[in-house]
């Protein structure tokens, strides 16, 4: 099994996140997403509109899954997390999760009513490489390599 610390060095590395919701009607909704602003343990913090429609779909069914990959010309790796998703608004996350710039998508600043921040919380994933395919909790990586 790979350690803790490499599946979050692997995903440190990426520049793009794929997140998934869940409809109405129950299918999946996938959407590729800059790479999470914070990482802590199993949460990881994104930006969006409060208005969006995956901010909807969040707000009626916190299910969710998060995919990182990196493909090289001989090398393909991948992590899938499953777990909630959070719509957060409160000033504080928002001021410590802004960045310069983030004006152009949020014209009102950090105290913009259409931007919130998405806090992931991981409860089990699937790490793929090198032909071979593993499952994790976070409980068994916190036992077995901390």
């Amino acid at each position: 099994m790979k350690t803790r610390e490499h599946i979050s060095e692997f995903i440190k590395k990426q520049k793009v996140a794929f997140i998934a919701s869940v409809d109405e009607d129950g299918f999946p909704n996938m959407k590729a997403m800059f790479a999470p602003r914070k990482i802590e343990e199993n949460c990881f913090y994104f930006t969006t509109n409060t208005s969006s429609m995956r901010s909807k779909q969040f707000m009626k069914n916190p299910k969710a899954s998060i995919y990182f990959y990196s493909k090289g010309r001989f090398k393909y790796e991948g992590v899938m997390l499953i777990g909630t998703m959070e719509i957060l608004q409160d000033e504080e996350t928002k001021k410590e999760i802004w960045r310069v710039g983030d004006t152009m998508f949020y014209k009102q600043g950090v105290t913009d009513p259409d931007y919130c921040v998405l806090k992931f919380t991981a409860i089990k994933g699937r790490h793929y490489c090198d032909l071979k395919v593993e499952n994790f909790s976070f409980k068994e990586l916190e036992r077995n390599y901390i």
